[in-house]
């Protein structure tokens, strides 16, 4: 049996090559009424403009049908319908060779080469957690999400600024967010030398408040590298205090310093180059104004200063039916508050008491959260609907996937007893399933997907394009919240339409067997992704 990762990426492209030259036509089906006759198309509009008449020769029909190679699923069939040219898969071959390899497609797929370092700056996280903005927490889930998709991609990542204040810390392990703390601070002298040499003369300013040294002009950066990149052409000078240097010091440092993997401490960097590392600040729209006057006076004050820092803007929240004040720790508290009456309905008690509930209650406030955060492009305005309708209604909210996810372990639990009081064989070798009995058709919209295509997505989550020109940056965090839910949609209809734990009848079993493997992956992918926005799987809710 053919062996190695099966990817959506490598088979668009066999099956892109498989026409000829010219720009992509095949895409990949994701509607279950399409799936039901087909998995890949080449819409027939595309095919005319490759073609002419739009027929494609039978050589390159019978090339598609015969596609094989490294990574490209193997192909029952092609042929010319009024759509365009349709493809389907082998599908028992693929459940195969997917569900014999599970955990290859909870990981994102390697890249070829390492890319840069990355600095991960969160200015929000200087703010007090009693004043924390709505904006300001968006910036710091983004930032945390982020840092875990760099992570899991293997890149390097220093994380930007140590929180010093315990009530902040304590405040994001709430939130389950992974933050590096400190109670030190990073000296200052050599940065503050420095900028005294850059002052503009106090005469020229007038009286000072008694925090700031003084004023360094920028007009100079502004008006060369910094008008081409995208930085404010109203910047013209900075007023430089010591909180300000105190920031610069943290950055520099980080910058120059590098945490060995799997250890905080900090070493000499072989390749501290100013080109060999990325910064990429992480700010709420509010803040943007004043980080581009800190990037300038970084490249002012410090020769070493990287070369690439990028903008990664958070768009407004606005909370409705709410006070306009609304701080992020009393966001959490409503949300949890709201957690605790639904469940207190679901149960007919009240367990927000019970020891045996608190993390899970927490666990389902910051979901939640970071569902409503994190499901739209971090660039965009988000509206945030607070009333308990929302919560407790729908499919998109964080809660339905941890639901889901509980279900999952409910049914593995209840296979688990079922093997111990002697109902259900163990479970047999992988290798010795027949995959060929999963032909209900939310089985292979699991696979197709869900299962087939996570790695692909881990790997989209956290690409940063330093290369690009201007200051911003953009990125696709939001893919992951989106995937969740619709593996959780999708889910769900399977699992409300399908009993998975059949009688203890041992002609059933084989089908059993294979549908468990199924939703094996299926929990496997579901926990994988939940790790990348810092959640914990639920075993009940």
């Amino acid at each position: 049996m053919a062996t190695g990762r099966l990817g959506v990426e490598e088979t668009l492209g066999a099956l892109n090559a498989a026409l000829g030259p010219g720009v992509p036509v095949w895409f990949k089906e994701t509607r279950a009424r399409h799936l039901r006759v087909r998995d890949f198309l080449a819409p027939r509009r595309a095919l005319q403009a490759r073609f002419g008449d739009g027929e494609v020769p039978e050589r390159v029909v019978h090339a598609v049908a015969g596609l094989q190679g490294p990574g490209v699923a193997p192909v029952l069939g092609c042929a010319p319908t009024p759509a365009g040219l349709a493809l389907q898969l082998q599908r028992p071959a693929v459940f195969e060779r997917v569900l014999g390899a599970v955990a290859a497609y909870s990981a994102p797929a390697v890249p070829a080469t390492r890319g840069p370092r990355v600095l991960l700056h969160c200015p929000s996280l200087r703010a007090e957690p009693c004043a924390l903005r709505l904006s300001q927490l968006r910036a710091v889930l983004v930032a945390d999400h982020l840092a875990r998709a760099l992570h899991v991609r293997g890149v390097s990542v220093s994380l930007v600024p140590a929180v010093r204040d315990p009530h902040m810390s304590t405040f994001l392990q709430q939130l389950h967010v992974d933050w590096p703390a400190t109670l030190e601070r990073v000296p200052t002298e050599a940065l503050r030398s420095r900028a005294l040499a850059e002052l503009t003369s106090a005469g020229d300013l007038g009286a000072l408040p008694p925090d700031v040294l003084g004023s360094v002009c920028l007009k100079e950066l502004v008006g060369g590298r910094g008008r081409t990149a995208g930085y404010d052409p109203n910047l013209d000078s900075c007023l430089v205090t010591e909180d300000l240097l105190s920031v610069l010091a943290e950055l520099q440092t980080a910058a120059q310093h590098w945490p060995e993997d799997g250890s905080r401490d900090l070493v000499a960097a072989p390749d501290a180059a100013p080109d060999s590392l990325m910064v990429v600040h992480v700010v709420s729209y509010e803040e943007e104004f004043q980080q581009q006057k800190l990037d300038l006076l970084w490249l002012k004050l410090d020769d070493r200063a990287p070369l690439r820092q990028k903008h990664l803007v958070c768009g407004p929240v606005k909370a409705i039916g709410v006070p306009s004040t609304l701080t992020a720790p009393e966001y959490y508290e409503l949300r949890h508050a709201q957690v605790c009456k639904a469940s207190a309905l679901r149960h007919s008690k009240d367990l927000a008491q019970d020891p045996a509930w608190t993390e899970t209650f927490r666990v389902l406030s910051t979901a939640t959260i970071k569902f409503e955060m994190l499901s739209k492009a971090p660039q965009s305005q988000l509206l945030l609907a607070l009333a308990d309708s929302f919560y407790t209604k729908g499919t998109k909210s964080g809660i339905f996937v941890m639901y889901n996810c509980a279900r999952l372990a409910t049914l593995f639990e209840g296979y688990k007893r079922g093997v111990e009081q002697g109902l259900y064989p163990t479970f047999p070798p992988v290798s010795s399933l027949d995959f060929s009995l999963l032909r209900e058709e939310g089985e292979w919209l699991l696979l197709f997907n869900s299962v087939l295509p996570f790695p692909e997505l881990l790997s989209q989550t956290a690409v940063l394009d330093g290369t690009a020109p201007g200051l911003h940056i953009a990125t696709r965090m939001e893919m992951v919240c989106k995937f969740l839910v619709q593996l959780s949609m999708d889910f769900s209809s399977y699992y409300n339409r399908v009993h998975i734990l059949g009688e203890p009848r041992p002609h059933l079993f084989g089908q059993m067997f294979a549908r468990l493997q199924l939703l094996h992956a299926v929990r496997e992918v579901l926990h994988a992704g939940l790790a990348m926005l810092g959640l914990p799987p639920l075993s009940y809710i």
